[in-house]
């Protein structure tokens, strides 16, 4: 397939807002492709990211590009090689043979196709297929069941990774993406509310859990005898900064187990020290040590347990897990004594609570009512759109932040801080932004929206300032989640609906 069909896809998908028809544009493009490696690049094309984690491509080595070419000839595949290539340059000389083949691939591309290669590098596709969008579009494709695709991509932890059996295999080929130890699925997410009562209402009312909400860093551990697997939400590895993981891993009575937990620094109190000791810490294999505490299980020695009700889940963990390392609940259906237990949770120093139905199965990937968050401390979950020089004592620094909420398939701009940033946040912000930099004009700096930041405030007020029409009250920073994605970060709906 040339590129330049992925590339006319990728604009009329950028045109409308109906969702209807973004999956119909994506879903023709894909069932067109007839290539097992190009249904792979498609999709992950389509979904706005390449299948190379790291290009040693940027911005900056995008500046100065070739003359386009005038006729389209760049297929996928020369695409996807090209790329391959790139990743894998390294050692001296390196920095002049990726120019060349930098400007090779850009040089035999037209000015769309240079457009969206150019964008595709720096993550800037704004095109609005979402990830269940193209999951949507590989069902139509492939004329099979949308649940199908979806519950596929959560065992298999990716999309991509099970395009081809949905539009090839048919339903066979999907319902053979199983739970399997060692392969990471795609973590179930909370929805939110503002009060414990109406959480536990958005739950579907009775006896419910009421999760302590730990302000932690989410792992999924897989043990397989004394083989571990650590990994973040995102599906990263990351075992080998967690050692303490692993030997609590090893020590159940198992031989085969997947657990959800958190890994969060604890103070000789026992209280949570500040989330960035946590997040520093879980970036390296030393420090701070960190302490498991696990709330979930969906595996136990040949068992899947993610089909079974929380209630199921709950009894088979507590009977594997050592209470130390369990997060700490109350079941209750009285609101009262839910509205205690949140209290003893705050004035321990944790965030806030998690009520989650007891009937409800593990729904890996998905955001819904059966696990509903509740923080009393007003916080969101916002993505850096741009950072400004600072002046004065931060002259040296990146200071003032730009925030960002999703609305719909775009992020909506509702205010700035620099707020409750410590010198060390300066430091690393200034460097983190710096990596992610796509424009400088001398004050502003225009980033890739990658970066979630956990953002604390005293209200939400209407305003014409900014694009969302609200803005936040005393907005503060506690502190950056490299734990989260984008996908992961608070709705301008969530925003509005803290307006009094």
């Amino acid at each position: 397939m040339l590129l330049a069909d992925v590339v006319a896809t990728s604009l009329a998908v950028a045109a409308t807002r109906s969702r209807i028809a973004k999956v119909a544009v994506l879903a023709e493009l894909l069932a067109r492709l007839d290539d097992p490696d190009d249904v792979v690049t498609v999709t992950s094309y389509v979904a706005g990211s390449l299948r190379q984690r790291r290009t040693g491509l940027g911005w900056r080595s995008l500046q100065h590009l070739p003359a386009p070419a005038d006729e389209p000839s760049l297929t996928v595949a020369d695409v996807h090689a090209a790329f391959e290539h790139l990743s894998t340059v390294a050692g001296p000389g390196s920095q002049v043979a990726r120019a060349a083949a930098t400007a090779d691939l850009f040089g035999r591309a037209t000015p769309d196709e240079q457009v969206w290669l150019r964008s595709i590098v720096t993550g800037e596709v704004r095109q609005g297929a979402l990830d269940s969008l193209v999951q949507e579009a590989l069902a139509a494709a492939g004329d099979v069941p949308a649940a199908s695709v979806r519950r596929a991509a959560m065992m298999a932890g990716s999309t991509v990774d099970v395009a081809v059996a949905a539009l090839t295999g048919g339903e066979e080929a999907l319902s053979a993406f199983v739970l399997q130890v060692g392969r990471p699925v795609l973590p179930m997410l909370a929805s939110s509310a503002t009060t414990v009562g109406e959480a536990m209402a958005k739950a579907g009312g009775g006896t419910v859990a009421i999760d302590t909400k730990l302000d932690g860093v989410r792992i999924q551990v897989h043990r397989h005898g004394d083989d571990v697997l650590v990994v973040t939400r995102s599906l990263d590895d990351v075992t080998g900064r967690h050692p303490e993981v692993v030997e609590v891993a090893r020590t159940l009575p198992c031989q085969n187990v997947v657990l959800d937990g958190e890994v969060l620094a604890l103070g000789p109190d026992g209280r949570p020290r500040p989330f960035q000791e946590t997040a520093s810490r879980a970036a390296s294999a030393s420090g701070v040590e960190l302490t498991p505490a696990f709330f979930d299980v969906l595996h136990l020695d040949g068992r899947d347990l993610v089909d079974s009700p929380t209630h199921e889940r709950l009894d088979v963990l507590e009977s594997l897990v050592r209470p130390e390392h369990l997060v700490p609940r109350v079941l209750t259906d009285d609101e009262a004594e839910a509205e205690a237990f949140t209290a003893r949770v705050l004035d321990l120093g944790h965030e806030g609570v998690v009520v989650k139905s007891l009937s409800a199965p593990y729904a890996a990937g998905r955001r819904g009512a059966t696990w509903v968050k509740v923080k009393p401390v007003h916080t969101l979950d916002l993505v850096v759109l741009a950072v400004e020089r600072g002046s004065g004592r931060r002259s040296q620094w990146l200071s003032n932040i730009h925030l960002g909420a999703r609305d719909g398939d775009e992020l909506v701009m509702l205010g700035k801080t620099f707020k409750g940033m410590t010198d060390e946040v300066l430091r690393w912000q200034t460097e983190r932004f710096g990596e992610l930099q796509t424009s400088d004009d001398g004050h502003v700096v225009t980033v890739r929206p990658e970066q979630v930041v956990e953002i604390a405030f005293d209200g939400v007020q209407r305003s014409t300032r900014y694009p969302g029409g609200v803005a936040l009250r005393f907005a503060r920073v506690i502190g950056y989640r490299d734990d989260k994605t984008v996908a992961e970060a608070d709705t301008l709906d969530t925003v509005r609906s803290h307006l009094p």
